[in-house]
């Protein structure tokens, strides 16, 4: 999956960032003098917990992916990586949705993370299933017509 990358690449800039720009703009802001009153010099350290924290963030759940085994993905059941297509009874409308990671989330396209309302229905079905899913704009009834799971894809 991409998103091992997406993390990778976003822990390097961030370390780029601490160990080459951050201590030449803490060096810089030392040299105006009085660090009680120096806005520089706190925001620089400010921006360095953030970074420090954010870095320790992501190197956890680059570890927690890379314990995903997915040969415990179903093969015939909705997953994580699964796409589906779904009718929205009340509507009449058919919607397709992929079973993403919480980084990868992007409801306006279609990406609901595995621990979303939606996802969470979702999980474990098969085609023909039907779930009830409660949001904010009401239950929304899916009738799962088509289901893709991440070996399927795979196989493609």
């Amino acid at each position: 999956m991409d998103i091992k990358k997406k993390l990778q690449d976003e822990i390097t800039a961030l370390e780029y960032e601490l160990r080459n720009e951050l201590p030449k703009e803490i060096l810089k802001a030392r040299a105006h003098g009085d660090l009680s009153e120096n806005a520089e010099f706190h925001a620089a350290k400010e921006r360095q917990g953030f970074v420090n924290a954010r870095m320790n963030q992501l190197t956890q759940r680059l570890a927690e992916m890379s314990m995903i085994d997915f040969s415990k993905i179903p093969h015939d059941r909705a997953g994580l990586g699964s796409t589906l297509v779904v009718l929205d009874v009340k509507r009449d409308e058919e919607v397709t949705y992929r079973l993403v990671t919480t980084e990868e989330a992007d409801a306006a396209n279609g990406k609901v993370s595995t621990t979303s309302p939606i996802g969470r229905a979702l999980l474990g079905k098969q085609e023909g299933d039907s779930v009830r899913v409660e949001s904010p704009g009401g239950i929304k009834e899916l009738e799962i017509r088509k289901l893709t799971t991440i070996h399927d894809a795979i196989a493609e």
